[in-house]
């Protein structure tokens, strides 16, 4: 069918997926790639995209309308929450449930059940029934069945956004881990930090098409530079990437200059105002905000929360206003937003790159011009103080 059109669309429909004509659109269309063993793939892109279309077909949960995929080795892949799992049966019976499924024999998951059960950290209700867990303790019992069972090919969707903090960052040194003794692992996240820090190279995807393959780091700088996320009134788009419980979202997030005016410019040693808008759809008794500056391609610079004013958040919007000292040198920097419950660190709303903005080289003050400042990112005040050392003085 190559170059030819497709016989299943109507007269004057269109499979471009930015413009629609009909009701027939292919979810993923001329993907191909090659992963070797060992290799950590990360695989990126707004929603929608084919993401997790694509780890379905490839865990052989669905099949490809066209085309064929091969691989070597049994894959074990943690998809939606839900998935893999008898909701009637307990823990430990879908242990040993999900153990046959790849093909182990019971001798073998017996000796690896002790430490399914201590990593997923909940032992206490390994003999209850599944159907009564929360999102956060299935996921991480499917973690750990996932993992423990040592396939030799690992396919983890961004369902892991459900669990805590302490959890995910368990889970990621898991992957590190499992790839470090020879086996693949194939990891869809909105989070890009957590993407870099694990993957070496990575899949760019865009309207069910593969965009954009390679070095995981030119992967993160491609996708950073072709999705702005914010318009000119500051509003955030509902494709834009984010995860989280959903108990609250940002929909705004702009900067003021001094004429209370949006600008995505701003000149070296200038006092960043940022203003974000938050509705919050459930009580949230204690809410902790966090703010990212990170560059275009997406190393986080700067971390800053409101750790020092745990808030309490009734259902209603929230106008937000963060006042930050311009320490950044040239260039070209986003923002990451975030919303947690305190003190479990659980994400109730993270959007990545909400904010594209620049620092100009020219200060603010004096515009004097500081041909240094694209040296590094950020710019330390500090006192430096010289003195003479007489004893080592030549006169």
């Amino acid at each position: 069918m190559s170059g030819k059109e497709d016989p299943s669309l109507k007269i004057g429909e269109s499979n471009d997926r930015e413009n629609i004509k009909g009701d027939y659109v292919w979810a993923l269309q001329d993907i191909n790639f090659e992963v070797k063993q060992g290799d950590v793939l990360g695989i990126i892109g707004k929603n929608g995209a084919g993401k997790s279309t694509l780890l379905k077909i490839l865990s052989k949960v669905t099949t490809p309308t066209k085309g064929n995929i091969k691989t070597k080795g049994r894959i074990a892949s943690l998809l939606e929450v839900g998935t893999g799992f008898h909701p009637e049966l307990t823990g430990r019976e879908n242990i040993y449930l999900n153990g046959a499924i790849l093909g182990m024999d019971k001798g073998y998951i017996k000796s690896k059940f002790d430490q399914i059960v201590e990593f997923s950290g909940i032992g206490k209700y390994i003999d209850t029934p599944v159907k009564r867990y929360s999102s956060g303790m299935y996921v991480r019992l499917a973690f750990a069945v996932a993992a423990h069972l040592e396939p030799e090919i690992l396919i983890i969707d961004e369902v892991l956004a459900v669990g805590d903090a302490e959890f995910q960052k368990k889970c990621l040194g898991k992957m590190k881990d499992v790839s470090g003794e020879g086996r693949t692992v194939l990891f869809v996240s909105h989070n890009l930090t957590s993407i870099k820090q694990l993957c070496t190279s990575g899949l760019l995807m865009k309207h069910g098409k593969l965009e954009y393959s390679g070095d995981i780091g030119k992967v993160i700088g491609e996708y950073m530079k072709n999705n702005a996320d914010i318009s000119a009134s500051g509003e955030i788009p509902e494709d834009a990437e984010r995860g989280g419980l959903g108990e609250a979202k940002y929909v705004k997030a702009y900067i003021l200059d001094n004429n209370k005016e949006i600008t995505k410019h701003l000149f070296f040693k200038q006092e960043i105002d940022l203003y974000l808008e938050l509705e919050v759809y459930k009580e949230i008794p204690k809410a902790l905000l966090g703010v990212n500056i990170i560059t275009q391609n997406g190393e986080k610079i700067a971390v800053l929360t409101s750790d020092d004013d745990i808030v309490s958040l009734n259902k209603g919007k929230y106008k937000i206003n963060v006042k930050i000292s311009n320490i950044f040198l040239e260039g070209d920097y986003s923002f990451n937003l975030s919303i947690s419950h305190y003190p479990s660190g659980s994400d109730i709303d993270y959007v990545e790159r909400v904010n594209d903005f620049s620092i100009d080289k020219l200060a603010y003050v004096g515009q004097t011009d500081y041909q240094w400042t694209k040296h590094g990112h950020i710019f330390l005040k500090s006192n430096f103080q010289i003195s003479k050392n007489s004893a080592n003085a030549v006169s």
